[in-house]
């Protein structure tokens, strides 16, 4: 899959979780999917007015998550595959040459590029710092907000993870200024 194409499955993806993010549409989609077809019929079992069925069950049509029959409403749950297969067939980040043990911890919780979670064991979590610690250029001293920038890039949580990295000796900070005490650097 290309990168444009992974960008734009990525991009649909995300406009299908914006969609189903709000709890009312959330809700309105459920019973459609269940097999509730009339609008009055979807606003009980959804258990929200009649107006404001017509309301999110008209954002998931122009979503297409839904579409109106002669039936009534019928769900779209083929837009919601093809997102899925997408970002299945999308490969796990390169690590490159390095042990074997470590390729598979940053798959495990980096497997795009992104943190998936933090590990919880010490060890696993050293390594997943490890990694991240090295867009911080050894001998220079990053202002809070780039830090933030830069760990964003990884996970949104960045001060958690800004913490992390202070916590586990891969950064120093002082006076509002970081910079990089710790881990690998490659030569």
């Amino acid at each position: 899959m290309r990168k444009q194409d992974v960008a734009s499955a990525a991009d649909e993806a995300a406009g299908l979780v914006g969609l189903l993010a709000d709890e009312l549409r959330l809700r309105t989609f459920a019973a459609v999917v269940l097999g509730v077809r009339a609008t009055e019929d979807v606003s009980e079992a959804a258990g929200i007015p009649v107006r404001e069925t017509l309301r999110a069950l008209t954002r998931l049509e122009s979503g297409g998550l839904v579409e109106r029959t002669k039936d009534g409403w019928e769900p779209r749950l083929d837009r919601l595959r093809r997102a899925a297969l997408a970002r299945s067939t999308v490969d796990p980040m390169d690590y490159g040459d390095v042990a074997a043990e470590t390729a598979a911890v940053l798959r495990a919780f980096l497997p795009y590029g992104r943190l998936a979670q933090m590990p919880a064991q010490r060890t696993k979590r050293r390594i997943v710092l490890d990694h991240i610690a090295r867009v911080f250029e050894p001998g220079v001293r990053y202002a809070e907000r780039d830090v933030n920038t830069l760990l964003r890039a990884f996970d949104d949580d960045y001060a958690t993870l800004r913490r992390y990295l202070v916590d586990e000796g891969f950064l120093a900070r002082a006076g509002g200024q970081y910079w990089r005490v710790g881990g690998t650097v490659s030569v």
